[in-house]
């Protein structure tokens, strides 16, 4: 379980550019839920994400992983619980590394430290049994070097690197908005079911008012640093974009405005 208490977190306070980042953030993720958050630039979904990781640690407040409380530990040693999945499919791999190589490493990322990453043959062929069930045929291309693969072959691998050893918590941040819609649609698809199918607490940040409602049990907008809204999965259930937006424009007193939010 997932739970963050009143995490505040503010950029260059003190001084005239101070700016809330976060304010008073209170949430808590249940076993398997896979909570979708969206929210127009700067409303802190990607600062969200940073503290949750580690990349940044929050100025008031506490982040737990299974009652844990990690909010002081290094990003690296969050990494026993929590898996991430970035925007840029060039992130989250070793480019000049072969997939089957990363592959390794990644299996490896919660085991023991060793010299032992190395590929053997039974390794391999869980390699490809996994590979297999991406259905874009990596399973025949172990010894690719994976800077050689497309933008949308490089996510769902790195979709299946987050995912192999069944982390605690799953950070999906905007991870399908660098492809071109036919990739979006087969990386997407491929989350909904991997994320099912494993049970993974997820966080999804997307920009994507569809993709945010279809996907997952639970949706959170955020606007300013707040949460603004949090809708359970009953609610969900029918809800449409203009019902969305009118929401937000309810509850914010502004309209959504940025040029990176997809309707649907």
């Amino acid at each position: 379980m997932l739970q963050l208490s009143k995490v505040t977190k503010l950029f260059n306070p003190g001084t005239p550019d101070e700016k809330v980042a976060l304010m008073d953030i209170d949430l808590t993720f249940k076993p398997g839920d896979f909570v979708t958050v969206i929210g127009s630039n700067g409303a802190g979904k990607s600062t969200l994400m940073n503290i949750i990781s580690g990349v940044m640690k929050p100025d008031i407040g506490e982040v737990r992983i299974q009652g844990n409380a990690i909010q002081k530990l290094p990003e690296h040693e969050r990494s026993r619980w929590i898996a991430r999945v970035f925007q840029d499919p060039m992130a989250g791999t070793a480019p000049r590394m072969t997939i089957e190589e990363n592959l390794s490493i990644a299996y490896s990322r919660t085991k023991k430290r060793s010299f032992g990453w190395g590929v053997t043959s039974s390794k391999r062929k869980m390699f490809r049994e996994h590979l297999q069930r991406l259905g874009i045929g990596l399973e025949h291309r172990l010894g690719a070097k994976v800077g050689l693969l497309s933008g949308g072959e490089r996510q769902a691998l790195s979709l299946l690197m987050a995912t192999f050893t069944k982390p605690d918590i799953l950070l999906l941040d905007e991870h399908t908005a660098a492809l071109d819609p036919a990739r979006a649609d087969l990386i997407t698809k491929l989350t909904d079911e991997i994320v099912r199918e494993m049970k993974l607490t997820t966080l999804m940040v997307t920009h994507n008012m569809e993709q945010a409602i279809r996907l997952g049990n639970r949706l959170i907008m955020m606007d300013k640093g707040r949460i603004i809204l949090d809708i359970p999965q009953e609610r969900k259930k029918g809800l449409t974009v203009s019902q969305l937006l009118g929401e937000f424009e309810r509850i914010s007193g502004h309209q959504l405005s940025d040029d990176r939010i997809v309707l649907g």
